[in-house]
């Protein structure tokens, strides 16, 4: 466990900070003013998928929100999020992401673009990492920031990806001893005809 001790201050200071940070994520990412901002985290609202996604009934219960300025936020929260995920698509392809990759449960595309910059492409890659390398460790002796370390992946959520990404490994080894089972069995066919 880690225990964080912080003064009054230093508390006070961090929440400030986490405000502000949310506030300007809606302002540029929503288009709006820092009154709808500040509103949208003081209701408790920490990303934009949050708004795109909540039932418009949640939104006007937000005071000073009525039903079109609801339905506004979230059509520009869903504008925001199909642009956002076509830039970081993009991104991952000019780093040479296979859609293989891609295409493993669990892997946000802001994540794929992360692996993508560390030099991670196929899912040879990626199955080759441990876990730790991956996620990085517990272990404060050998605290070592793994490659996805900053999106907060569990061991379990981390062990999923890579086995995915291992799968295919399987397959061509039950391929590879069918096709020498076969063969065995086409050799003592020809042996025991002959």
């Amino acid at each position: 466990w880690d225990i964080m001790i912080l003064t009054e201050e230093e508390e006070s200071e961090r929440r400030q900070e986490e405000f502000h940070t949310r506030s300007q994520m809606f302002m540029d990412g929503l288009d709006v003013d820092d009154v709808v901002a500040h509103l949208l985290v003081t209701e408790g609202f920490s990303s934009i998928e949050e708004v795109a996604f909540v039932p418009v009934g949640d939104l006007l219960s937000i005071e000073g929100f009525d039903e079109e300025i609801s339905e506004e936020l979230r059509s520009r929260a869903n504008s925001f999020l199909t642009e956002n995920e076509e830039r970081l698509t993009r991104e991952r392809r000019e780093l040479g992401v296979t859609d293989d990759v891609a295409s493993i449960e669990g892997l946000t595309p802001q994540m794929l673009v992360t692996l993508g910059e560390a030099g991670i492409k196929t899912v040879d890659d990626l199955g080759d990492l441990a876990t730790d390398e991956l996620i990085g460790s517990n272990d404060i002796e050998e605290a070592e920031k793994g490659v996805l370390a900053d999106y907060r992946l569990d061991e379990r959520q981390a062990n999923s990806i890579i086995m995915a990404a291992r799968a295919h490994w399987v397959e061509e080894e039950v391929a590879i001893n069918m096709e020498v089972t076969d063969k065995s069995v086409s050799k003592g066919n020809e042996d025991g005809e002959a």
